[in-house]
């Protein structure tokens, strides 16, 4: 997952996944952003998505790549490699957030209560 320069969040997938088939079918979304670490910080989305098949989604799939890990070594590969696997988009309009989490146990749970 990452956002794109448009500001909209991306994630890769495949078009048999569950999450693609109910966005093709409802496209108002939800979406936790959480952090890396366990009781982290995380955030909460709101929007709508859209589904980018293939052809479409190969050139967005490369800002996709670029945006989360930089230049790829060879960007034909990476091409070809998404096409092979049948890969698609999703883009995300955010239309509201929050609240963020300062993460962590409530208290009362952290001491056993």
């Amino acid at each position: 997952m990452g956002l794109s320069t448009e500001g909209r969040v991306v994630i890769s997938s495949y078009p048999e996944r569950a999450k693609v088939t109910n966005i093709r079918r409802n496209p108002a979304v939800a979406l936790v952003v959480m952090s890396d670490d366990f009781g982290g910080e995380w955030v909460h989305l709101d929007g709508t998505a859209e589904v980018l098949d293939l052809p479409d989604a190969v050139e967005p799939l490369v800002e996709y790549f670029r945006v989360i890990s930089g230049e790829h070594p060879d960007w034909d590969e990476y091409r070809q490699a998404m096409t092979g696997q049948g890969k698609c988009l999703i883009r995300m309009t955010l239309e509201s957030w929050g609240p963020i989490s300062k993460g962590g146990f409530p208290a009362r749970l952290a001491e056993g209560g």
